[in-house]
């Protein structure tokens, strides 16, 4: 089986031309597309950073590195809970209130084209069989063959 004819070929080839396309575009405005989807994510009323990583799927490593560099960059800053120090909340700043109004933009935008250029039908079809691609992925478990000598 060539690479070029599996299903997750084409939906990585997907995947990397939106994520390639936004991190040109988040570029001009210093940020990154992962620092601008979590930029989405954070509340007016503050977003607690177990929130932050269940809604946009970052595993706490790399969400705890792209907060640092996001707090370097002055867009947001973290409160712990007086009654519990584990609890962490993230709050935009200004700066952050304004790069998250370009992150919704670009997104908006973005989807706005691709709106123009599938039918309804052709979107309704895209999102529901990514849909079922998704809980055929969460479902999968690999079954390794092992061969016998």
């Amino acid at each position: 089986m060539s690479q070029n004819s599996t299903i997750d070929y084409f939906l990585k080839v997907a995947w990397q031309s939106v994520a390639n396309k936004y991190n040109t575009i988040a570029s001009q405005h210093g940020f990154t597309q992962a620092a601008g989807y979590i930029l989405i994510n954070i509340h007016k009323e503050g977003t607690p950073v177990s929130q932050i990583a269940n809604s946009t799927g970052v595993k706490t490593t790399s969400l705890s590195r792209v907060l640092n560099n996001l707090e370097g960059l002055g867009f947001i800053y973290r409160e712990s809970n007086n009654s519990d120090k584990r609890s962490v909340k993230v709050y935009l700043t200004p700066l952050g209130v304004e790069k998250r109004r370009i992150a919704k933009n670009v997104v908006r935008g973005f989807n706005d084209f691709l709106s123009d250029k599938l039918t309804e039908r052709e979107r309704l079809q895209l999102i529901t069989l990514l849909m079922k691609v998704n809980k055929l992925t969460l479902d999968y478990e690999s079954k390794l063959l092992v061969e016998t000598k």
